[in-house]
């Protein structure tokens, strides 16, 4: 049986009296693309800074391909290719002179797949990197994080701070030049809707922990929009997953979890209902941001004040 290119297993780490991660579980196995999300502070970089040795959790494990990143770093970071949010390279080295640099940190180095990436990634090999635009930096980053032909690549929010168009091209090149080869990535992002067309298993990061983990196949399947009359919503409120609820115009909108489930015991007992498809942008929405009990309140009662004259 393979082993898993990344586990994580019951994991805290606090900054001071601020608690980051409680109790952290994540296991990637080999060649999946695994979209790691949740909203900005959650912990995503934090445990990304553990998994490469920048950081040491306070409690738990960590192993990428086998091997605890606090005690081999170095032999970590040669196996893995990662590409960091705020990615700083020398600004006064041409993107020539940077390639050169971080090649000779690798045995496996490619220069012909370097050479490649040049090409395909249209980067200016004369241009100093200060001078880059941020779209050709964040390229000149992927192709360094490649070229080593790694078995793992870790991808720190890394089209962060593009324009819609090319976060676009970046996923294109991500697809094509990691996928096609069967390597496991690590992509992190706040935005669902970027890591949609790539991402074979979802992880939703909320509060210091995984609060769901699933296939994005299964995560549509399962995650649904069901709408109700209010007296029925609430009947069975404590027989279905809800992730969130509001009132609207006499119904109430729920999203749950356990779909399929759900509406085996609605039509058992004959309870009319519609049932709407959402996408993992408000899938993900109703993870971290739910109310679950806010549309299933009953609203106050009027009162009727009799007035004598």
């Amino acid at each position: 049986m393979t082993s898993p290119a990344i586990e994580i297993r019951d994991v805290h780490k606090s900054f001071r009296d601020k608690t980051v991660l409680s109790g952290l579980n994540l296991t990637v196995e080999s060649g999946q693309t695994f979209a790691f999300l949740g909203r900005n502070g959650e912990g995503k970089t934090t445990t990304i800074q553990m998994l490469m040795g920048l950081l040491s959790p306070d409690q738990g494990t960590l192993r990428v391909l086998g091997r605890n990143p606090q005690l081999e770093p170095l032999e970590v970071r040669r196996t893995v290719g990662y590409l960091a949010e705020d990615q700083t390279m020398f600004g006064w080295m041409t993107a020539e002179e940077v390639i050169r640099f971080v090649a000779a940190f690798y045995p496996t180095w490619d220069h012909s797949l370097a050479t490649r990436f040049v090409e395909q990634f249209d980067v200016p090999l004369k241009t100093k990197v200060r001078h880059l635009s941020k779209g050709q930096n964040v390229r000149l980053g992927l192709l360094l994080a490649l070229a080593h032909r790694p078995e793992v690549v870790i991808l720190d929010d890394p089209a962060l701070g593009l324009d819609p168009i090319m976060r676009k091209e970046f996923n294109r090149d991500l697809v094509e030049h990691l996928q096609s080869a069967g390597t496991t990535v690590l992509y992190s992002s706040h935005l669902l809707y970027e890591v949609e067309p790539v991402a074979d298993v979802i992880a939703i990061l909320h509060h210091g922990s995984i609060v769901r983990q699933s296939t994005t196949d299964d995560l549509r399947e399962q995650v649904k929009r069901l709408i109700l009359e209010p007296e029925m919503a609430r009947r069975l409120a404590g027989e279905l997953t809800v992730l969130d609820s509001r009132l609207s115009t006499g119904e109430v909108i729920l999203t749950i979890d356990n779909a399929p489930d759900a509406t085996a015991l609605l039509r058992t007992q004959g309870i009319a209902h519609r049932l709407e498809d959402l996408s993992l942008d408000e899938i993900f929405e109703a993870f971290v941001v739910g109310r679950p009990d806010s549309g299933l309140q009953r609203p106050p009662q009027s009162s009727t004040v009799a007035t004598s004259v």
